[in-house]
This record gives structure tokens, sequence and C-alpha cells, in this order.
């Protein structure tokens, strides 16, 4: 099974279970670490995630991993966890969740001698990532064909 279309299957069947639990489903990504893969399920609700909310969404995924559909996965390990404080936005509904707040961008080449940028979320088209830094008068607008990521910044 292609990971795209995993991804899309995994959170066809955590969907529901998220919202049987009270929490939204954040995100869900298949990768390799190290010599072994992670199938981890992202989650979130406003006030927070417990581990109890972890715990149910994987032991009611757990089962539905096991059909057939599943089989020529190589072994992995499910996670199930918080999308947490300084998450990564990748889906158009994370970035319009974010607007207004802090993220920073990283890019896959320096731009003007820096690797990132931060600031306050302002807008995003798809194609175009606009941000205010902080003390700048000027937003500045980032091409996303030259993003590498995108996350929250957390601030007490």
């Amino acid at each position: 099974m292609q990971t795209k279309k995993l991804i899309s299957r995994v959170g066809e069947l955590a969907g529901p279970l998220c919202a049987e639990r009270g929490v939204s489903l954040w995100d869900v990504t298949f990768e390799k670490e190290g010599q072994k893969y992670v199938l981890t399920v992202y989650i979130d609700r406003e006030g927070g995630i417990f581990i109890e909310d972890c715990e149910a969404i994987s032991r009611g995924l757990d089962p539905l991993l096991d059909a057939r559909e599943f089989d020529s996965l190589p072994p992995y390990t499910l996670s199930v966890s918080s999308a947490g404080l300084e998450r990564k936005l990748v889906r158009p509904e994370h970035f319009a969740w974010a607007m207004g707040k802090k993220v920073e961008a990283g890019f896959y080449r320096a731009q003007g001698g820096a690797r990132s940028a931060a600031g306050l979320l302002r807008g995003f088209d798809g194609e175009t990532l606009t941000l205010l830094p902080e003390g700048a008068q000027q937003e500045l607008r980032l091409p996303m064909a030259e993003v590498a990521s995108v996350h929250l910044v957390f601030e007490m």
C-alpha cells in the first residue's frame, strides 16, 4: 500500500474513533525511524489530550489495522499522540486554525542567509505563506515550494 493511501485509510478509520472520544484527528504519519516504521496518529482537543485519550484511540484502531488490506505493510509500531504545543502545520485546515498565531517556517535552502523565519501567520493560500515577523512593519511572503516545514511556536 502506498504511503498516501495508507495515511488516508488510517485517517478514515481513526476519524470516527476520535469523534466518539470527543477529540479531533490532527494528522497521520507513517515514517521510517532507524530500522523500524512508526504509524503515528496525532489527536487534539481544546483543553488538551490525556493519556487515556491516546490509549482509547490506540485500542480502538489496533484491531482495525489487522485487516487484510494492511497485510503488505512492513512491521511497524502504532503510536497515538497529542498533536503537541509546537505541532506541524500540514493541511490547509491546520493553517486556517493557526491564523494569527506565531509559527516558524523552515526552508529547503537558506533565504537571505536564514534557514527559517518566524512570525504571526497572516495568510496561506496553498502556494504562498504570509508571515508578519516580530517587530516588522512589512509582511514576509514565502513561496510554499521553498518551505520545508511549518510548525506552531509555543510561547508562555
